[in-house]
């Protein structure tokens, strides 16, 4: 006698998933179902994975790599990069271009 298995879902958060509504034809922001089997039996990836880097890719090529920085340099700040560093010889680019 075989028991049967009962499946077993994945508990996700509510409002974990996103719905992907594939377009009629391919443009520059949107593909059809053909284009990503395409790519999942090209790459050997199943098409979730496919979805999955072209997200990173795109996060990757969009989104800033570092955090912002505070804003420009307090004349304190700049005062103790110039006694840490020589300035001796230093000529500024604005002075050699006028």
């Amino acid at each position: 006698m075989t028991a049967k298995r009962t499946a077993t879902k994945r508990k996700q958060p509510a409002g974990a998933g996103i719905l992907l509504r594939y377009r009629d034809k391919d443009t520059a922001y949107g593909v059809t179902r053909k284009t990503t089997t395409r790519l999942a039996r090209t790459l050997g990836l199943s098409e979730t994975q496919v979805v999955h880097v072209a997200l990173a890719n795109l996060a990757r090529q969009t989104l800033p790599r570092y955090e912002p920085d505070d804003g420009p340099l307090t004349d304190e700040q700049m005062a103790a990069i110039r006694k840490l560093v020589p300035q001796r010889g230093f000529v500024s680019y604005k002075k050699r271009l006028f």
